[in-house]
């Protein structure tokens, strides 16, 4: 594997651009100042907040800097993008200058290394060579994958090597930051982050992004079927469930209760349980009072829908709701405005303050018309996103521990056991070099000459 840009070439000062580790520094010391930043400044915030926080010129500078929504900033993105292809070139330019020891199909052993080695084992046997060297290579390839054997001045020298492999560890470190890298780029240019609120019965397919006023359509419906809330007895909420059903052209295909930090997913889009509120609805509980009875009657009726009062007492419909309702120049507040018809008699318009239940006994009719409540119903708040870079960053992490387990807990090992002839005995050297934990492979050549050593006894 050669360097693919040759020294002198065209696009030699943009690879050595990228090759720089003092960009990766640079890009490094950037990314984790946008990051302090980003802390200290809150993210996708209502815009008015912003205003009040930081005034008239500091807002408009952020907005344009884009430090309200730093991480999906153009600029953020770039440090991204330049960091990716830096540690891509520093890798590649790392592995081709150590191609020959990562690639050698037959590595080459020189034994004045391992001679020279300070913490050596050596022992003595009566044996000659010549009957150690069969013995000696097949536990020296028992234990080590790749071993050969080359003739000395009075003997033989085996040597084994293993985990040759294991130095591409920190090029797999480097290949899992690629993916974590590209995985929130992905994220960041092609994901949304959103929400809507559905009351129950109703349905939505297009979301608001938070920090905008654009939506975006999902290719699917979402019904809220039914909320539910429980509370502590305190009166604070103790959880809140919704019923969620997932629509394709008006079908159902998914149906799910979710609650808080337990989503729906569908095709790549989580729906998180967020908020819960209520609305007003255009159903009305009112009471009507029987003057010649006294007895209340309570029912429950919506705009535009008659309803029949008991004793006889005509009927009643809502006509309408008005705001900010006048009598005689006085402003009642929100008021509701229906018809009284009585069975013998002619319609008759009431007012109905919602702010006095009183109101209408100035109208002295034979029934008393008062407005209970409105019968409001919940909405359910939704956090919805989509993050297609996701799994690229699940495989970043994964890889992450993959190539750190091997790079700080395996080595790449070589080991020679020399055989020489020494007047009737023949002297064996055992050694051994590891490129990580050189006080373990150093315990691990004593055990080997040890069982060496106790070969001939077997």
């Amino acid at each position: 594997m050669t360097n693919p840009v040759s020294a002198g070439g065209p696009f030699s000062k943009i690879w050595d651009f990228f090759s720089s580790v003092k960009l990766t520094i640079v890009l490094l010391l950037s990314l984790a100042a946008t990051s302090i930043v980003g802390t200290l400044i809150p993210q996708n915030q209502d815009p008015t907040a912003y205003f009040q926080a930081f005034g008239a010129y500091l807002f408009r500078l952020f907005n344009i800097l884009d430090l309200f929504d730093m991480y999906h900033s153009w600029w953020f993105q770039l440090l991204l993008l330049l960091l990716t292809i830096n540690i891509i070139v520093c890798s590649i330019d790392r592995m081709s200058s150590n191609r020959r020891l990562l690639f050698a199909k037959n590595p080459s052993f020189k034994l004045p290394r391992f001679r020279n080695i300070k913490r050596k084992e050596t022992f003595d046997t009566n044996r000659s060579p010549e009957q150690l060297k069969d013995v000696y290579q097949k536990y020296v390839h028992r234990h080590f994958r790749y071993n050969q054997i080359e003739a000395t001045e009075n003997g033989f020298a085996i040597f084994g090597e293993k985990g040759r492999w294991t130095r591409f560890g920190v090029y797999t470190v480097h290949f899992s930051v690629v993916l974590l890298l590209i995985g929130g780029l992905i994220g960041s240019i092609f994901g949304f982050d959103g929400f809507v609120n559905i009351p129950e019965g109703e349905s939505a397919q297009r979301v608001q992004l938070r920090n905008s006023t654009e939506t975006v359509s999902l290719g699917f419906e979402i019904r809220c079927e039914d909320f539910d809330v429980s509370f502590y007895d305190t009166g604070a909420p103790k959880e809140f469930r919704s019923s969620l059903t997932i629509l394709e052209q008006g079908r159902p295909v998914l149906k799910k209760d979710i609650i808080v930090n337990d989503p729906l997913s569908y095709k790549g889009i989580r729906i998180y349980q967020s908020s819960y509120g209520t609305i007003p609805s255009n159903e009305w509980i009112l009471s009507f009072t029987s003057r010649q009875s006294g007895k209340v009657y309570t029912l429950k009726t919506s705009v535009g829908q008659p309803v029949v009062i008991p004793e006889k007492l005509g009927s009643f419909v809502i006509k309408d709701l008005a705001r900010s309702f006048k009598f005689k120049g006085h402003d009642v507040g929100d008021a509701m405005i229906g018809i009284l018809t009585p069975v013998d008699g002619d319609p008759v318009e009431v007012a109905l303050p919602l702010r006095f239940p009183s109101f209408d006994k100035m109208r002295k009719g034979d029934v008393l018309i008062a407005a209970v409540e409105n019968v409001s119903r919940f909405y359910t708040g939704l956090q919805v996103n989509r993050d297609p870079g996701v799994w690229v960053v699940y495989c970043g992490f994964i890889l992450m521990i993959i190539g750190c387990y091997i790079t700080f807990f395996m080595s790449h090992q070589q080991i020679c056991v020399e055989l020489g002839r020494s007047g009737k005995k023949t002297e064996v050297m055992v050694a051994g070099t590891a490129n990580k934990n050189k006080s373990g492979m150093q315990t691990k050549i004593k055990g080997f000459a040890d069982k060496l050593s106790k070969i001939e006894d077997i």
